[in-house]
């Protein structure tokens, strides 16, 4: 059974519901360990009023306690979201866990705590100096984004032929596909250069991306990439920009989509969903789909 390191995210919000609620279905599949302070589980837990399973196996980040305050963007969480983060991924590379999964945190309360990343994926990029691909989606669609979190006016000056064709060719090695769809980024795919050229610079990419791993297929028009038809033929796409490839895969696998982020030494799967500190700490309901998902995709791998 693989082990698995778990960041419970930022604990204001709802991670560490999830992570209790959801262990007795994780243990079944995982061998976890999360990576949280045995006072601070038992301040949670009693705040949830969640029993803390026997088998709740806890590596102590050793931090000074505070006081959880749900719902609440603070600089104590957004430290100690990052410290078990940072734990996680120390683990995985030591080789005491075969893979990490992280909880949700919030990129503002990390900026309040000084941390220096926008995000999970952003901090391993730096951890392993490798240019880590963040893919999101579920068993019936994954997309893989080419740029992520940059205003959309910098995108096009993103487009360019040569790190495209490695984004692409280390998207392929990282995954197990005979077929990529690859997405053009202007209206139309540019409709022959009259909503424009940058289409141009992708099917170049592609192109030469094919002489080496002969998988990938574009430029295709965005507003029909994920029409039924296409997603009977494609399971992996890649999205130009952010909200191209998200805002239709959360239309139609919101609940049970997963972050997994490739081309590293470790692997890293998440929720794909944030602290939603509307509701944490209220006992109400709490999605586990995308967690069980998340931790399915490590089991899954071979």
């Amino acid at each position: 059974m693989k082990r698995v390191a778990i960041s419970i995210g930022d604990i204001n919000g709802i991670g560490i519901e999830i992570a209790l609620k959801a262990h007795n279905i994780i243990k079944e599949r995982v061998k976890p360990l999360y990576m949280i302070d045995r006072e601070m589980l038992e301040s949670a837990s009693k705040l949830l009023k969640v029993d803390i399973p026997n088998d709740f196996e806890t590596i102590a980040l050793n931090l000074n306690s505070f006081a959880i305050n749900p719902g609440e963007i603070s600089k104590d969480s957004g430290y100690y979201s990052f410290a078990s983060f940072k734990k996680a991924v120390d683990l995985a590379k030591d080789g005491a866990v075969d893979a990490i999964t992280t909880l949700p945190i919030h990129k503002k309360a990390w900026e309040l705590a000084g941390v220096g990343y926008k995000g999970h994926t952003d901090a391993l990029r730096d951890f392993f100096k490798q240019d880590a691909i963040m893919m999101l989606g579920c068993n019936k669609l994954f997309v893989a984004l080419y740029t992520e979190h940059i205003p959309l006016k910098d995108v096009p000056k993103k487009i360019q032929k040569e790190p495209l064709k490695r984004f692409l060719l280390n998207f392929a090695k990282s995954i197990n596909s005979d077929k990529i769809a690859v997405l053009g980024l202007n209206p139309h795919a540019g409709d022959g250069g009259v909503l424009g050229d940058e289409e141009s610079i992708i099917i170049e990419a592609i192109e030469e991306a094919n002489q080496e791993i002969d998988i990938f297929d574009g430029v295709f028009v965005p507003d029909i990439a994920f029409t039924p038809k296409m997603r009977q033929k494609y399971r992996y796409f890649v999205a130009m920009y952010h909200d191209q490839g998200l805002a239709p895969l959360k239309a139609l696998y919101f609940d049970e989509s997963i972050n997994v982020s490739l081309n590293l030494p470790i692997l890293r799967t998440s929720v794909d969903h944030g602290t939603a500190f509307d509701i944490a700490y209220r006992g109400g309901s709490v999605s586990l789909k995308s967690y069980i998902n998340a931790i399915e995709y490590i089991n899954n791998e071979k």
